[in-house]
């Protein structure tokens, strides 16, 4: 049986938990490829804000590239944002993998 301590900090703890969601739903990572040829935004590692290409890259005879360094763009963002997302939960959890909770 839990004790009320034990209660209190698992309350506290999913409270931490829900201002960490919220805090990681609104961070925005970037990533830039091609030498800055092309740039992603992403917003809580799920949602392409922009992207931003160097009109420079732009070649009708080699559309493939192009498309190429978007995706890595936005690959890049994403996986920078999950980065980011299971650091800040690391600082809850301590390390500690809970079910449910891995990014």
């Amino acid at each position: 049986m839990m004790n009320r301590n034990m209660l209190k900090q698992a309350q506290q703890m999913q409270k931490k938990i829900q201002e960490v969601q919220e805090e990681i739903a609104q961070a925005t990572t970037e990533a830039s490829v091609g030498g800055g040829a092309v740039k992603a935004v992403v917003v809580g590692g799920s949602r392409v804000e922009s992207i931003e290409i160097d009109p420079d890259v732009v070649d009708p005879e080699d559309v493939e590239m192009l498309q190429d360094l978007v995706a890595a763009a936005v690959n890049q963002a994403i996986d920078q944002s999950q980065e980011l997302a299971a650091e800040k939960m690391k600082t809850i959890t301590g390390g500690l993998n809970i079910p449910g909770l891995s990014f």
